[in-house]
C-alpha cells in the first residue's frame, strides 16, 4: 500500500467511469444482468503498475456519489496513491457501459460533462509531479473538454521542468471526439513526450496515410522514443531511426479485448523502472497484454509480479 504524501514512481490523472457490462454474452437490449466493476485507462495502468510491485498515484476528479466513493475506494484497495484525487458535488461521475456479443465488444458511454471533464491546471500538484520519475498521459483526458486538454499540456509541461519522463498514450476515442478535432490536440501532445505509444491504427488516422514509411517518417520528427502497439505479429520500437521489432505472446482463447492496450503499457513502464532495455520492456508489456485479454473486465486480469515470475520460468499453476 502506498500512503499519502509519498513520492510514487509513476504519476497518472484522468477519467475513471463506473462500468456497468452485460453478462451471459447478450446484448445490453436482452440482457437482464448487469455486473458493476470501474474502468479507465490511466486507473488501469496504476493498478497494473502497483500489481507489479510500483509505486503508483492516480489523480482524478470523481463525483460525490456512490460510484465515485466505489471507485476511489476500489482504486485504493489495489495499493494506488489517491491522495490527489478528489470529488465534487458540482458533477456526476461518468458512466460507461460495455456488452460483449460473438466475439465484438461496444462500449456506451455517459461522461458528458462528468466530473472529470471539469479538470483544470489548478487541480495538479507540480511537486507531486517532481517527485516521480514517470508521468503517464492518455489522449483519452483531452478529449473531455477544453479544460482538461489544458490540464494534460500543464502537467506534461510540469513533468519536463523537473527532469520526469513523459509516457503518452494516445488512446485514441472516436466517440468522444472526430480525427480532425484530435489531430488538432493530440500530435502537440506528443512533441512533449519522451515515450510516444500509439497503436499502428491510431497513427495512420493521425497522420492520414496508410503507408508505413509515411508514418515512420512522421514519428521520425518527434524527439520521442516510438512504441507502435497493433503490428500484425509484433510490437515496433522506433528509436533514433532504428526501427525493430518485438514478437507477441501467443494466445489460444481471448475473452476480452478492451484494457490490452493499458496492460501493455503497464508492463512496458514497469519494464523502464526496472531498467530493462526497450526490447525488453515491450517484451513485458506484450506479455502483460497477452494476459489481460483472456479475462473478462479492464483491469481485473492485470497479473501480480508473482505471476509474471512463474510464466516467464515456465512453471506450471497449482490447483491443490
Amino acid at each position: 500500500m502506498h500512503y499519502p504524501n509519498s513520492h510514487p514512481e509513476v504519476i497518472t490523472f484522468g477519467e475513471s467511469m463506473a462500468l456497468l457490462i452485460a453478462e451471459g454474452g447478450k446484448g445490453l437490449e436482452y440482457t437482464s444482468n448487469l455486473t458493476p466493476s470501474f474502468g479507465g485507462a490511466e486507473t488501469n495502468v496504476a493498478i497494473g503498475l502497483s500489481r507489479l510491485g510500483h509505486s503508483v498515484g492516480w489523480c482524478g476528479r470523481l463525483g460525490d456519489d456512490p460510484f465515485g466513493h466505489r471507485i476511489y475506494k476500489m482504486v485504493r484497495g489495489e495499493g494506488v496513491d489517491v491522495s490527489h484525487a478528489s470529488f465534487t458535488e458540482e458533477a456526476p461521475t461518468g458512466l460507461m457501459v460495455r456488452e460483449n456479443v460473438a466475439g465484438r465488444s461496444s462500449v456506451y458511454y455517459y461522461r458528458k460533462l462528468s466530473a472529470a471533464s471539469k479538470m483544470t491546471p489548478e487541480h495538479l500538484d507540480e511537486e507531486y509531479i517532481a517527485g516521480a520519475k514517470i508521468l503517464h498521459i492518455t489522449g483519452i483526458t483531452p478529449a473531455l473538454s477544453p479544460s482538461c486538454a489544458e490540464t494534460a499540456a500543464a502537467a506534461m509541461d510540469m513533468a519536463r521542468r523537473h527532469g520526469v519522463k513523459v509516457s503518452f498514450d494516445p488512446n485514441l476515442r472516436l466517440k468522444l471526439w472526430s480525427v480532425e478535432e484530435a489531430r488538432k490536440v493530440l500530435l502537440p501532445l506528443a512533441m512533449k513526450a519522451d515515450y510516444f505509444l500509439p497503436g499502428l491504427d491510431e497513427l495512420k488516422l493521425l497522420y492520414e496515410t496508410d503507408s508505413m514509411d509515411e508514418i515512420i517518417s512522421k514519428l521520425g520528427e518527434l524527439s520521442a522514443v516510438s512504441i507502435i502497439k497493433g503490428g500484425d505479429d509484433e510490437t515496433y520500437i522506433l528509436e533514433n531511426g532504428k526501427l525493430s521489432a518485438v514478437p507477441y505472446y501467443k494466445v489460444e482463447h481471448v475473452i476480452d479485448t478492451v484494457g490490452a492496450g493499458d496492460g501493455f503499457c503497464a508492463g512496458f513502464l514497469a519494464g523502464l523502472l526496472k531498467e530493462y532495455s526497450l526490447e525488453e520492456a515491450v517484451r513485458l508489456g506484450n506479455l502483460i497484454g497477452s494476459r489481460v485479454i483472456q479475462a473478462i473486465g479492464d483491469w481485473e486480469g492485470l497479473p501480480s509480479a508473482t505471476e509474471i515470475e512463474r510464466l516467464l520460468a515456465g512453471k506450471a499453476h497449482v490447483e491443490r
